[in-house]
């Protein structure tokens, strides 16, 4: 019998954030109701089938556990807080947005959000900044963030708050807004800020910059990699998003036993566990091995995001997978929606949307973001009504474009340099799998390399600090300095 989204229970896990002894409870119930495995969401929450079990089961069940859940929903009633804290000690970040950060948000909320909230940080990019209805996205002035709105009743139109409100406030307003904007008509930005002035004080300062959106590719998350103070960071995905209870209780008694205390979700439907000592690398290494774990998949593999439960949103995936690897064709940077319905909102690179029309004989659209830049919310269609045939090849010509347009001689910075006097050039090294530069007039410290060694110098065996990766995998590139 084939389950649906509506047979599942969902935890909701907190801007993704969760102690090992929780999630251990969650594994716990879900094997209690004879499931092997558990699903992620895109909302960094957890799933898994209901079985047909009654609420009152259900409510015993997690009543020793502090995690909000929903029994059997097509649309839930309640949503969960989406937030960034994984990106922290994980790639870079807004200065003064740390782990405690976050959790000081998320702590003042009292209630149970019955729309999409995202606390975020514009620099990183793993998770998305706008898949929320609120999305509070930091801003350079401590503590101080930006609003943007978005009300799929008005359609998924972002509208920026006129003002930056302080981290204090952000639950306050997010109650008072949620509100507003379920049981009255559409608002536009301006009448909602009067409203909201008129019902309560709010700390709140003048925009004085606009929002700058990354322009970073997206990150490889996949594996065991370096932090700083000798730690690791260990993500760990799985190609049908089942996730095997038997190896996730494993992995959370682990963490007890070496004193990890968070678990995080991410959007990707996998997970990140951070500050694994290097002392106690080998177990990760030896529980993975144990189970089989395959730590390093392809870009190809990793970036993509499904619905949850699609059997042919998987099939489609796994197809277009296969034909890219054979072409030998590279995605990193680039991410990938397969859209099986209209109602979906965007936040990848590239969607393979199916054009429901014509959905008996199975033809979609090809979409893309501006400057394939999914926070700039706009997308561009560049093929429709195609054959899922056809669409590899699609894929590709997309790939090649994306990598053109990352050319640092393109028009828009040519026109800049005509202004900037070139004093002296370097090569630099750069990993290939995860962007990260060996400068050789740094060194690098965490591999004990000291500043002037050139990277054909470096030993057979250097890796990557970041990823790991092997020196074949690093590329030259040419870096000028200007005047």
């Amino acid at each position: 019998m084939e389950t649906k989204k509506s047979d599942l229970i969902r935890a909701f896990v907190k801007g993704g954030i969760l102690s090992p002894a929780d999630l251990l409870k969650i594994m716990e119930i879900s094997q209690s109701l004879n499931n092997k495995f558990v699903l992620f969401g895109s909302r960094q929450d957890i799933m898994f089938p209901s079985n047909d079990v009654d609420q009152q089961t259900i409510d015993l069940a997690f009543r020793d556990i502090d995690i909000d859940y929903e029994l059997g929903s097509d649309q839930s009633v309640f949503q969960n807080i989406v937030s960034s804290y994984v990106a922290v000690n994980v790639v870079d970040t807004t200065n003064w947005v740390k782990e405690d950060t976050y959790h000081f948000v998320i702590d003042n909320f009292d209630y149970k959000p019955r729309i999409k909230i995202n606390i975020v940080d514009p620099v990183q990019s793993i998770v998305p900044l706008f898949t929320g209805e609120l999305n509070f996205i930091a801003s350079r002035e401590d503590n101080y963030w930006y609003l943007y709105i978005r009300d799929p009743r008005k359609g998924n139109v972002v509208e920026l708050w006129p003002k930056l409100i302080f981290s204090h406030d952000i639950a306050k307003v997010s109650k008072a807004l949620e509100e507003l904007i379920l049981n009255f008509q559409p608002f536009g930005i301006d009448e909602l800020f009067v409203i909201l002035q008129g019902k309560m004080r709010i700390n709140q300062r003048t925009i004085t910059e606009k929002l700058k959106f990354p322009d970073s590719t997206f990150p490889y998350y996949e594996g065991l990699n370096a932090m700083l103070n000798n730690q690791y960071w260990l993500g760990l995905y799985w190609r049908n998003n089942q996730y095997d209870i038997d190896f996730m209780s494993a992995a959370c008694r682990l963490c007890q036993e070496t004193n990890v205390g968070k678990i995080n979700i991410i959007p990707w439907k996998a997970f990140i566990i951070k500050g694994i000592k290097a002392s106690d690398r080998i177990r990760w290494e030896k529980l993975m091995g144990k189970f089989g774990i395959n730590g390093r998949h392809s870009s190809l593999e990793l970036n993509w995001h499904l619905p949850v439960i699609d059997a042919d949103a998987l099939e489609l995936k796994r197809f277009l997978v296969r034909e890219l690897d054979q072409q030998d064709i590279s995605t990193h940077g680039l991410t990938f929606t397969i859209k099986m319905k209209r109602d979906s909102f965007l936040f990848t690179s590239i969607v393979i949307e199916r054009n429901n029309a014509l959905e008996a004989s199975e033809r979609y659209n090809i979409l893309y973001a501006k400057d394939f830049n999914p926070n700039r919310i706009t997308y561009l269609t560049y093929a429709r009504d195609v054959k899922k045939e056809i669409i590899p090849a699609l894929l590709i010509e997309l790939s090649k474009m994306y990598y053109r347009q990352l050319n640092p001689e393109r028009e828009k910075q040519n026109d800049k340099s005509k202004e900037e006097k070139v004093v002296s050039t370097t090569v630099s090294y750069q990993c290939s799998n995860c962007l990260s530069i060996y400068d050789m007039r740094y060194g690098d410290a965490l591999a004990h390399i000291p500043p002037g060694v050139p990277f054909e110098e470096l030993p057979e065996n250097y890796t990557c600090h970041v990823c790991d990766s092997p020196k074949k995998y690093f590329v030259a590139m040419t870096v000028s300095s200007k005047v």
